[in-house]
């Protein structure tokens, strides 16, 4: 069962409409009881890294995820803020995040580009894994970006003041800085690959 956290800091509904749009049954998931059953776990993202952690650990869903995603080895998908919070720390009101994959999320500098990015900007991916991904242009609405201390774990990198982190990938872990649900066709492309992964990590 996909499996879409809803949580107030979150654009959950968009993501379902998204998913449903794609032919996917999907549940919005509220607390670690929804999540025991999940295949497939999406976290969207609107706000800050910190006021997405404090709502996850409001609803008690911090440890929950933490066992799905990282003992049990579910597919997750973490969108814009969501891909954030998989990082040790962002500098966005000095949050702690997950700790899934090392390094920080840092902001953009306003010295140099407009902050925030908004619009489209194009990403190249530039690692092959099971969730197929194709060069294209996605909606980005982000300040800051996650610097991954694993080159490995770079999935789709996109050029704002020099390269930068669109994608990230590591094993089960999927995350997209950009907003896959608001990216026309190459978006709904991206969701329905990771969508028709199957498990095994």
């Amino acid at each position: 069962m996909i499996k879409i956290i809803d949580y107030k800091a979150g654009n959950a509904p968009s993501v379902m409409n998204a998913v449903t749009h794609l032919g996917y049954k999907a549940d919005f998931a509220r607390s670690p009881h929804d999540i025991r059953d999940a295949s497939h776990i999406i976290l969207p993202g609107v706000g800050s890294a910190k006021a997405t952690m404090e709502s996850l650990r409001e609803m008690d869903l911090t440890r929950a995820l933490e066992e799905a995603v990282m003992r049990k080895k579910i597919l997750f998908l973490g969108i814009c803020v969501g891909m954030q919070v998989l990082f040790e720390h962002s500098e966005e009101e000095d949050a702690e995040c997950f700790r899934w994959l090392g390094g920080r999320v840092i902001k953009f500098d306003a010295r140099k580009v407009r902050v925030p990015q908004m619009g489209w900007n194009r990403v190249r991916f530039v690692k092959k894994t099971p969730c197929a991904a194709r060069d294209d242009f996605f909606y980005f609405v982000n300040s800051y970006y996650a610097n991954p201390a694993n080159e490995s774990d770079l999935w789709g990198i996109a050029e704002y003041d020099g390269s930068f982190a669109a994608a990230v990938c590591s094993e089960n872990i999927y995350g997209a800085q950009f907003h896959a649900e608001k990216s026309g066709e190459a978006g709904l492309a991206l969701l329905n690959a990771f969508l028709g992964l199957k498990g095994g990590y």
